[in-house]
């Protein structure tokens, strides 16, 4: 069912205590106002999100929010049962940055992965079990002595996503992670996206790899939650995602079989 509100509901149903819970959040830039204008949304534990909206919705201040890069001007923000404080490092949660420049830094490939779990204090053995295991997951592990200005943009984006799954986050924030992927990459992140068990949240116009890999969206605009439901239903809707700058993914339209007689 498709809920068209200014906010969405903030309490999860069932038993379970939500993973993320974001009441009434405001937030301004100094030159850009009311980027986020009192939303509202929860998530409950393993559940997979897609957030999409035009750019300028205010998809990533959600998630620097989130995570507490940003500090909200009014509002709630708890993340799996504890409020986000400012500038607090977080091993639980763990943010891809749409521009996986903002994202490395170190020398070499495997002290940008190690780079999370270092800063965890964990065992030499943990880490580099860790690094070894993230790099192995986005078939990446060729790439570790590399330094990272030598990769192309979607081997940047894998090496990104590897930083952040060798922390073993429970609720994990994706801003765009099929930009810049070729086919077989975007291939192998969906299947990693479908066979996680963490919560996720998924910014993406790659609205074709949000229908594969979220039952839910979250459509937002102008720094608001428009409508928060069933990924097909929402986004089948023509009116609705018209409105707010979307198009209907092109596996959700009918497919028109050519009648011309054969000669």
């Amino acid at each position: 069912m498709i809920t068209e509100v200014p906010g969405a509901a903030i309490e999860g149903q069932g038993l379970s205590r939500p993973a993320l819970i974001v009441s009434d959040l405001r937030f301004s830039y100094p030159d850009r106002q009311d980027v986020l204008k009192g939303l509202s949304m929860s998530v409950m534990p393993g559940e997979r999100v897609g957030l999409i909206g035009p750019n300028g919705s205010g998809k990533t201040t959600l998630f620097l929010n989130i995570c507490g890069i940003l500090k909200p001007s009014a509002g709630k923000l708890i993340v799996l049962g504890r409020p986000v404080t400012d500038g607090d490092f977080r091993s639980d949660v763990g943010l891809l940055f749409q521009n996986p420049d903002d994202q490395l830094f170190c020398p070499s490939v495997h002290d940008d992965v190690a780079f999370g779990p270092q800063n965890m204090k964990l065992s030499r053995e943990e880490i580099e079990t860790r690094v070894m295991e993230a790099l192995s997951v986005v078939g990446a592990t060729e790439l570790a002595t590399r330094p990272p200005h030598h990769l192309s943009g979607g081997e940047k984006r894998m090496i990104s996503i590897a930083g952040v799954l060798a922390m073993r986050p429970r609720l994990l924030l994706y801003d765009e992670p099929s930009a810049n992927l070729d086919i077989r990459s975007r291939r192998r992140l969906i299947r990693l996206l479908q066979a996680s068990e963490q919560t996720i949240l998924i910014a993406s116009h790659d609205l074709e790899l949000i229908l594969e890999t979220c039952h839910r969206v979250v459509l937002m605009d102008d720094g608001c939650v428009v409508a928060d439901g069933d990924a097909r239903e929402i986004m089948t809707d023509d009116r609705l995602m018209e409105a707010h700058g979307q198009e209907k993914p092109h596996s959700l339209m009918p497919h028109q079989t050519s009648h011309h007689p054969v000669r």
